[in-house]
């Protein structure tokens, strides 16, 4: 889905944020949570906290039948845990390396991007320098065994199975059944499990002369930092003298990676956020005045899944007035994690504080202790009240006023408030398009068209000339029409007709995305993106 299509995917990425959220309260602070070696003092000095521990004992050691403790005992944990704050998760032990990979940069797999078509795992690319290039796997290829086992069919496979049978210990092989297009016979790879990195900066380019453009679409980890240093000084060796930061759909990460980024743009002084809880005293963090970025012009973009992190960077460029921040009402997420190991391998990743940004305000929306559910929701009714089409629909609090360092009023209690507001764009938007984008047909035809074409398509090595070749094809769109048919969704041709340039600009990005990767892409899909647009207008008037 691109990130107009928020609705559809509103549901999944709310739940994964409570799951994924971590902050470290700052660089003073993070060797206290490591420095807790007995947890059970953690939980036991209260009233009667130590009897969960004493009725585990129990059934394991005297009840009627055996139990299986370990499921027992995650179950009881994770139940703990959801009735504090939606933010504090218990990770079993057999999902913590999972959870910490995004947030450590890099995860131990074969190196592939893969989508699954048909009930059977293709790949969609091969990552450059990988485990799965360097013995010649293809994109386009399909996997069809593992291990000498069948791996296709409905109910076989999915995404949660694929990556668990391609991902493994570094060093770990694994023996891939692979068909081409071309090849009758059964292609076998035996591919050695590296470390494959995962990108936080997903694009950077020059957008207009003078102007970079930095993505950040992936959390915060312990590689961002390096990699945003590494974007700005190649965009300023190409002229880049103003810039925009894309933060839409970031759902944060690590606190102390948020601040050395916001540090490159502030003068030496001021305050970059603080936060205080009940076992932590308030510790401030404030610039040091060595940033590369202290003059240059800044827009960051937000939308409604920029969270945590996300937010700190922007709430500290705006009560600084130090940029200006576009598009739409940040998620609300002002809490701070510290994960806590336990001996099995498992751990907590407990909310211990609340961050607040330069101005005093606490970003974090309305919760009920326990009830996740609603808090889960939010979203789906910000959408159902039109706020991601109306600034006039979105409430503000007006007893939650803070002032900015020129006098600026912005206010708390849940998200960062755009400077400008973007809405979006549903002019071309029609029941037949949101059927297509529901089921996932303008990608499954991008990935078709790709799959077929790929020869010719290879010969590109722009989105520019991509788009001019597909551009050239008078029957794409017809031929699309016929495809999402085939699929089961009836042609309607009043509203084809309203969402031809949209259905069009989306087939063609993922085509890109498919052939040139994310470089690439990213650029395509901005051209006639409105919050970009606006961004750029703003720096054209500074």
């Amino acid at each position: 889905m691109t990130k107009r299509n928020i609705w559809i995917i509103v549901i999944i990425v709310v739940s994964a944020i409570a799951g994924v959220l971590l902050g470290n309260l700052i660089a003073k602070k993070e060797n206290q949570g490591q420095q807790i070696k007995d947890l059970s003092g953690l939980f036991l000095p209260r009233g009667n906290s130590g009897k969960i521990g004493e009725l585990l004992s129990l059934i394991d050691g005297q009840y009627i039948d055996d139990v299986p403790m370990d499921s027992l005992t995650d179950e009881v944990m994770a139940e703990i845990v959801s009735k504090l704050d939606p933010h504090s998760v218990y990770i079993p032990a057999s999902d913590l390396e999972a959870v910490n990979s995004e947030l450590e940069g890099s995860f131990s797999g074969i190196g592939v991007q893969f989508n699954i078509q048909n009930d059977t795992v293709m790949i969609v690319s091969v990552i450059s320098g990988g485990p799965s290039e360097k013995v010649g796997l293809m994109a386009g290829d399909r996997l069809v065994e593992v291990n000498d086992t069948v791996f296709v069919g409905e109910g076989v496979i999915n995404n949660e199975k694929v990556m668990r049978k391609l991902r493994g210990p570094k060093g770990t092989e694994v023996k891939l059944g692979i068909k081409r297009q071309g090849t009758k016979e059964l292609l076998e790879y035996n591919v050695v499990r590296g470390e494959i990195p995962i990108h936080s900066v997903t694009v950077a380019y020059i957008i207009e002369p003078g102007v970079g453009f930095i993505g950040l679409n992936n959390n915060f980890g312990q590689n961002t930092y390096n990699e945003f240093l590494h974007a700005i000084a190649e965009l300023r060796a190409k002229g880049a003298r103003k810039y925009i930061i894309d933060l839409r759909e970031n759902s944060g990460g690590l606190m102390d990676v948020a601040i050395q980024m916001i540090n490159e743009f502030l003068p030496k002084g001021q305050m970059i956020v603080y936060s205080e809880g009940k076992a932590y005293p308030r510790t401030e963090a404030k610039a040091n005045g060595a940033g590369t970025c202290i003059n240059n012009p800044l827009v960051v973009l937000i939308d409604e899944f920029s969270a945590s992190a996300s937010e700190i960077f922007a709430g500290a460029i705006q009560d600084n007035d130090r940029g200006t921040i576009v598009g739409r009402r940040s998620f609300g997420k002002g809490l701070v994690q510290t994960q806590i190991p336990f001996s099995d391998g498992s751990a907590v990743r407990l909310s211990i504080a609340r961050y607040y940004t330069p101005s005093g305000r606490s970003i974090q929306k309305p919760y009920e202790i326990g009830n996740g559910e609603d808090y889960e929701l939010d979203l789906i009714k910000r959408f159902e009240h039109g706020e991601f089409d109306s600034r006039d629909s979105i409430q503000m609090v007006d007893t939650l006023k803070y002032k900015t360092t020129k006098g600026r009023i912005v206010y708390g209690g849940g998200g960062i408030m755009p400077d400008y507001f973007v809405p979006r764009d549903t002019a071309k938007y029609s029941p037949y398009f949101t059927k297509v984008v529901n089921f996932g047909h303008i990608y499954q035809y991008a990935l078709h068209y790709t799959d077929k074409n790929r020869n010719t398509l290879n010969k590109f090595k722009t989105w520019q000339e991509t788009d001019k070749y597909m551009s050239a094809q008078g029957n794409l769109l017809n031929d699309f029409v016929a495809f999402a048919k085939s699929k089961g969704v009836a042609p309607n041709h009043r509203e084809i007709n309203v969402s031809k340039d949209l259905i069009l600009q989306q087939i063609k990005s993922y085509v890109v995305r498919n052939t040139l990767g994310e470089e690439q892409f990213f650029p395509m899909l901005n051209k006639n993106d409105a919050t970009v647009n606006k961004a750029l207008e703003v720096l054209r008037n500074q």
